[in-house]
């Protein structure tokens, strides 16, 4: 926790507490990377999803794969290897593709919640190839500490599947809402 101290609009001084991420590599702005991965099925396009209990709120919450970035690599980088080493999925680091840029204060996007803290992450778009080789029998590497289930929804379905787990009790992180939210708003709108 921290106190920052700010001058308003209209001059006054006032004191605003927040977090602050101390693990972001030197020489970034950027503390990590939310990965949307997408499996192409005969079917239709299907996003890769996780279960992982969070303790700052007590619930299991319903994720895109995610991750810190290590000192020295790109989003891409980090996306690829988070990918992995979350779902045991492997992905070519050419087909990753930077989508947009949710840097809190940098850029047309807020970070994800830039009222409380200084978080900030970039989304990075793959899509799987599950004939591969490397991707039959997935083995995920998780750290010590990581219980994540891996799981799978056609995108067509999101937005009702999500709404599906929240009434179950499960919280929906605001990455996979966000997505959700456009494909249902493109839908109403007929985009």
């Amino acid at each position: 926790m921290v106190k920052v101290h700010y001058k308003d609009p209209t001059g006054k001084i006032r004191d605003w507490e927040s977090c602050e991420r101390t693990t972001r590599p030197k020489g970034t702005e950027l503390d990590g990377v939310g990965i949307v991965a997408i499996l192409e099925k005969p079917t239709g396009p299907e996003i890769v999803l996780q279960k992982q209990y969070r303790p700052p709120i007590d619930k299991i919450t319903i994720e895109v794969p995610a991750g810190l970035i290590d000192e020295g690599e790109t989003a891409e980088q980090a996306a690829v290897r988070e990918l992995k080493e979350e779902t045991g999925m492997w992905v070519r680091s050419r087909r990753a593709r930077l989508s947009c840029s949710m840097v809190a204060n940098s850029g047309p996007s807020p970070g994800p919640d830039p009222g409380f803290c200084n978080t900030n992450v970039k989304m990075v778009h793959v899509s799987i190839d599950m004939s591969l080789p490397e991707n039959q029998n997935l083995k995920p590497e998780l750290e010590e500490n990581e219980f994540i289930e891996v799981f799978h929804v056609p995108l067509s379905k999101l937005w009702d599947e999500c709404k599906r787990l929240e009434a179950e009790g499960y919280a929906i992180d605001a990455r996979v809402g966000t997505v959700a939210e456009g494909i249902e708003l493109a839908r109403q709108f007929k985009f």
